[in-house]
């Protein structure tokens, strides 16, 4: 049994009454309840108006919470407590015999990902946020065409939102060439309720050995290496090993939902031997699951951290929870770094949402920096040099409360000094936030950063 006190420690993350009432705004009840009322009076012919923003933020409301208590921990990321305690929180257990291969934007990782299709033997399976029309779509179109023309069956499936300008000429290539082509969460009546759910995983599984997954999508702008605005700056990473069945497992699972076919056999599931040395977790998260493992891992690696953390995510939205557990990391001794997207941040709101946030974290003593070369799209984190995530989960609500997402852990020093080595080098490209400069900022982006607080839990 835990001792009384630690059940009576106080939660995480002081909710401020202002976000209290910005979720009563976003909450579908009264809003319901004003449309009852409005039926019995002259106003009527409001109820129209009322009832659809009843059912919208039913709809945006998000089906998942932070957690607020059990995280206190006394075991660091170099003990076998904290790592069992991340693998039996999130489900995801860790699968030795694995080789790991960071790759550094789409110069490095789109070569291996076509080099791998066209060396497929026994099956292809795609998951994707993001296909869109281009030079890049249509490449990587024939690529799959012609392996399904060789006799490998090949199933992609797609958000219906994000990759909704994939445009006709490389789905009649896919489709001609025998791929199978299927939509997640299609924008219909039927399928209403789940019109805010969207998959943000981008996956690649070949012959059910080999994994890519990270924060690129099939579309021209993370082609380069990121030398200008035009050439985004992200990171993949190849899987190859026992750790690569989790995301076939998550395409299967999503392609059954979107299809009402079951993926099986030993073409999409063999038995897998170790290709490497690397112990390895695969975290497939989903806000259904009631709490995303996504943001159970993130969270417990930072109160986990004695040394530093060095986070890099474009769509840096901590909730109240998340701030705390990192101004407590720095006053524990940690070092905290945290990279975001700059001025070519390509979601508005929440560039907004960040800076308004960062204001806590800056007075603490943690370090943000915006990377204002390209735009940084890359979702990684490195713990006191031994433990690394690189996957699709942004630190933001929608990924944890909305999104399937998909991350790969290592508990391994190599990876985590050439992910540091990479944040270090991305550091020449960014302008540190000063706390003097943000508490001056102009009235009219004060403005703004009030009507993206709206959209906090969306963005």
């Amino acid at each position: 049994m835990e001792p009384l006190n630690r059940l009576r420690r106080p939660p995480k993350g002081v909710i401020s009454a202002w976000t209290k009432v910005r979720r009563w705004i976003w909450f579908w009840v009264p809003w319901a309840v004003l449309t009852i009322w409005l039926l019995n009076t002259w106003l009527w012919w409001l109820t129209p108006l009322t009832a659809f923003i009843s059912l919208f933020v039913f709809v945006a409301t998000p089906t998942e919470t932070p957690p607020r208590y059990g995280l206190e921990h006394d075991h660091s990321l170099t003990t076998a407590e904290i790592l069992e305690t991340i693998a039996g929180t999130t489900g995801s257990p860790f699968m030795a015999g694995n080789s790991i291969q960071v790759l550094v934007n789409g110069d490095q990782f789109y070569p291996q990902m076509l080099a791998a299709i066209r060396g497929a033997k026994a099956s292809i399976t795609i998951e994707a946020y993001i296909y869109w029309a281009g030079a890049l779509g249509l490449e990587f179109a024939d690529a799959l065409a012609e392996r399904a023309k060789a006799g490998v069956p090949v199933r992609i499936l797609l958000d219906a939102v994000g990759s909704s300008t994939i445009g006709r000429d490389i789905l009649h290539r896919l489709e001609g060439g025998g791929c199978r082509v299927a939509w997640y969460n299609p924008i219909r009546w039927s399928l209403l309720w789940h019109a805010n759910h969207r998959t943000h995983r981008k996956s690649l599984i070949v012959d059910g050995r080999i994994g890519f997954t990270g924060g690129a999508g099939f579309a021209d702008m993370w082609r380069g290496d990121a030398r200008n605005p035009s050439e985004w700056r992200d990171t993949q990473v190849r899987v190859e090993g026992p750790a690569v069945a989790p995301l076939q497992t998550g395409f299967a699972q999503n392609w059954v939902q979107a299809t009402g076919e079951i993926v099986s056999g030993p073409a999409h599931f063999p038995v897998i031997e170790p290709a490497g040395s690397m112990t390895v977790q695969t975290i497939m998260s989903s806000p259904q699951a009631g709490a995303s493992p996504a943001r159970l891992m993130y969270y417990l690696s930072i109160v986990a951290a004695r040394g530093a953390i060095d986070i890099a995510n474009p769509y840096f939205v901590p909730d109240e929870v998340a701030i705390e557990t990192l101004i407590d990391a720095k006053k524990r001794g940690v070092r905290v770094r945290i990279m975001v997207s700059g001025m070519h941040n390509d979601n508005r709101a929440a560039r907004r949402n960040s800076v308004r946030l960062c204001g806590q974290l800056l007075e603490a003593g943690i370090e943000v920096w915006e990377y204002n070369r390209t735009m940084l799209h890359q979702k990684t984190m490195v713990v006191d040099r031994v433990w690394s995530t690189i996957g699709t989960a942004n630190f933001d609500s929608r990924s944890f409360a909305h999104n399937e997402e998909s991350n790969v852990c290592i508990h391994d020093a190599g990876i985590a000094a050439q992910l540091t080595n990479n944040f270090d080098d991305d550091l020449k490209h960014c302008d540190k936030l000063d706390l003097r400069k943000w508490r001056r900022r102009p009235f009219v982006d004060r403005f703004r950063e009030f009507w993206a607080w709206f959209l906090e839990d969306q963005v």
